[in-house]
């Protein structure tokens, strides 16, 4: 096979969440990546490798198969240790590879990473596309002669590690190509509603303390026009015959105009889809919503986080309890599903604010309720905060699951123990309720089939759906 310029590989993700809801999607951040390569005619090819579940050790046949110049790994802050590994392993057999990492967690911390695996040569920091095209074109063209002109990037230079500085944030949306989902077998996918995950802003005017969006994709709210969102839903339904789409922005109704708009652009088209959309509690209305659902929106996710108004104001949450009951009052009389998410463990937070919120997630009654334990990701001013107060229990990444307590609970006088079991008491308490399983009761299927999906199925699991890469 002759050897293709890039190969962007997504690591195995061995999370809790992810293995307990049997979860696998499409790595849009890679191929979004992938999309703006193949746009500046580069070859490229798109590994994920939690979809296959090869592991660190037998993907190597495949990357030595492609032969590529250059190897991208996306990685969070849970996968970051995982990713590392493949750089290490695929750098032994191809050395003269250029080795790249980027995502969230390496934005955040990009010379640690360099300085903690020597087989890694670039770190991109923030928004990808055009920084790792130009990393991709001065690597090609020069070798490592010329990546010191990469804005965006952190690098090896021989025995140092340097910063290029900050690249500025792509302000025409609309110029960046759609993601190269041709590059992955889209039908291997497990769900389809998952698969068809989109994004169509970026930014964040809000500043929460545990959240780092607004550090990775700035402060301003930068928009796609609503005629090409609706031209890649126009892709994601006919040519990948997809009814159910996922709109992953985080605020994805604070412009309401252009929120309607984009509705509209789907009715006048005449799609018809259901998708699903997130929302703050106090940027909704009842006609935002009703417009949102007579286009076709089946489920709300909301971020209520906490039942206690003391936690919210620490957490820089700049909501209230009154916003949040009017807001789930508002999406049940349109007739939309709701989804919240509710944090606990917050640093300063008692047990009877813990106690408070599962008390509180209860009364909204969403359809779905969702729990965490607070995790100070690198980059969220939460993390700076505590590790100045050397409250982190060191950092082993691999905890960062939002299933693990990773504070020092003793210092604060309560214990890790006591906070894994209040999420356990959450879950067992909103879902174990018999007016809740009354009324969903797929629940009980959805709960024997994560029961599946954790312990039986991994034992017999396909590892090579559709035969893809003995195809290489």
């Amino acid at each position: 096979m002759n050897s293709i310029d890039v190969l962007l590989i997504n690591p195995i993700d061995n999370t809790a969440v992810k293995n307990g809801l049997g979860l696998s999607i499409p790595p849009l951040n890679l191929m979004y990546l992938a999309g703006a390569l193949e746009k500046a005619s580069f070859s490229v090819k798109i590994f994920d490798d939690d979809l296959y579940q090869l592991g660190n050790d037998k993907i190597l046949k495949v990357v030595s198969k492609i032969d590529p110049m250059v190897v991208g790994l996306t990685a969070t802050t849970a996968t970051i240790n995982n990713a590392l590994e493949y750089v290490k392993n695929i750098k032994r057999v191809l050395p003269n590879v250029l080795s790249v990492i980027g995502g969230p967690h390496t934005t955040f911390v990009p010379e640690e990473t360099l300085i903690d695996e020597e087989s890694l040569d670039v770190v991109v920091i923030g928004e990808g596309e055009e920084t790792f095209v130009d990393l991709v074109e001065a690597f090609i063209k020069t070798q490592y002669k010329k990546l010191s002109k990469v804005k965006g990037i952190a690098f090896r230079d021989e025995d140092k590690v340097r910063m290029n500085g900050f690249r500025p944030l792509i302000k025409d949306l609309d110029s960046i190509p759609f993601p190269a989902r041709h590059l992955v077998p889209f039908k291997s996918y497990e769900l389809s509603g998952q698969s068809g995950g989109m994004i169509t802003s970026r930014g964040c005017v809000f500043g929460c303390n545990y959240c780092s969006s607004s550090l990775i994709m700035g402060k301003k709210f930068r928009t796609r026009s609503p005629e090409n969102v609706v031209d890649e839903v126009e892709e994601l339904v006919f040519k990948y015959g997809l009814e159910d789409i996922a709109f992953l922005d985080d605020i994805f109704m604070l412009d309401k105009r252009r929120a309607i708009k984009i509705c509209d652009e789907i009715k006048e088209r005449g799609i018809d889809l259901k998708f699903v959309a997130s929302s703050r509690v106090d940027t909704v209305n009842k006609p935002l919503l009703e417009s949102l659902t007579n286009s076709g929106m089946k489920t709300l996710y909301y971020g209520v986080e906490s039942g206690s108004q003391r936690v919210l104001d620490l957490m820089g949450k700049n909501i209230t309890l009154n916003q949040t009951e009017k807001a789930f009052k508002i999406a049940k009389d349109v007739g939309v599903d709701v989804i919240g998410s509710f944090i606990l463990g917050y640093p300063g937070e008692t047990v009877e604010e813990m106690n408070d919120t599962i008390d509180f997630s209860i009364k909204l009654d969403p359809d779905y309720a969702q729990y965490s334990i607070l995790t100070p990701f690198p980059g969220t001013p939460i993390y700076s905060q505590l590790k100045k107060s050397n409250l982190l229990e060191g950092n082993n990444w691999d905890n960062y699951t939002v299933l693990n307590s990773v504070l020092n609970y003793e210092k604060l006088g309560l214990s890790s123990k006591l906070i894994e079991r209040k999420l356990i008491k959450a879950y067992l308490k909103f879902y174990v309720r018999p007016s809740y399983i009354f009324k969903h009761k797929y629940m009980l299927k959805v709960l024997a089939d994560t029961v599946i999906r954790s312990f039986v199925l991994p034992k017999f699991k396909n590892k090579n759906p559709q035969g893809w890469y003995d195809t290489l």
